[in-house]
């Protein structure tokens, strides 16, 4: 049964980790924090900022005397429907003449199982893979969340999507198509945004 994999899934998704910020706990400080304290909160956040602005140009110098280019960019994602909220960061890694690769996948957020698996598997799918290669599987994956419950064409489309064959039975839900999606859609929109600091005429 395809709900007991998604609840599987779910219970340890794979990728996630702690980064985004707690919006509400943030909002939570500001109101308690006045005058001094908060001047002197801006003033480490600036440093905080400073140092971490530091440590990616030290980062970005060494892999360009590695004749490559190493590149992160996040997207954030909002399913208004299920309440689903989804930070996705990439790295792309872009050696000169070679495809580019996503290096890493993480991601952090909460939701409903369906999103929190889907990602999961999704990370197991793209993490390595070239950026050609996830787009293919993204479209394919689309074209199984557009069946309604029918699934893919063509056997070969099936092995390539492997485990998110799973969600087959999620495409019978319109509801739930977006939680499915969710995270695949953010994990497009970082690889897109990471690539256009690489090459800015990427589409």
């Amino acid at each position: 049964m395809y709900q007991e994999f998604i609840l599987e899934a779910s219970r340890d998704p794979h990728g996630k980790t702690h980064f985004a910020p707690d919006v509400a706990q943030e909002n939570s400080d500001r109101r308690e924090n006045s005058g001094d304290q908060e001047n002197q909160g801006a003033q480490e956040t600036q440093g905080t900022r400073e140092n971490q602005r530091s440590d990616n140009l030290v980062s970005a110098s060494s892999s360009q005397e590695q004749s490559h280019e190493y590149c992160q960019a996040d997207s954030h994602q909002f399913n208004p429907t299920c309440g689903d909220e989804v930070t996705v960061r990439v790295a792309i890694k872009q050696e000169e003449g070679k495809p580019a690769v996503i290096e890493q996948l993480m991601w952090d957020g909460h939701g409903c199982s369906i999103y929190q698996a889907s990602l999961s598997v999704l990370h197991d799918m793209a993490q390595g893979k070239s950026v050609d290669e996830f787009m293919k599987l993204h479209r394919a994956f689309r074209e199984l969340m557009d069946s309604r419950g029918k699934g893919v064409d063509d056997a070969a489309t099936a092995d390539a999507l492997g485990d998110a064959m799973a969600f087959q039975g999620v495409s019978r839900f319109p509801m739930r198509i977006k939680c499915a999606l969710l995270g695949w859609e953010g994990t497009r929109d970082a690889v897109a945004k990471a690539l256009a600091t690489i090459s800015p005429d990427y589409q």
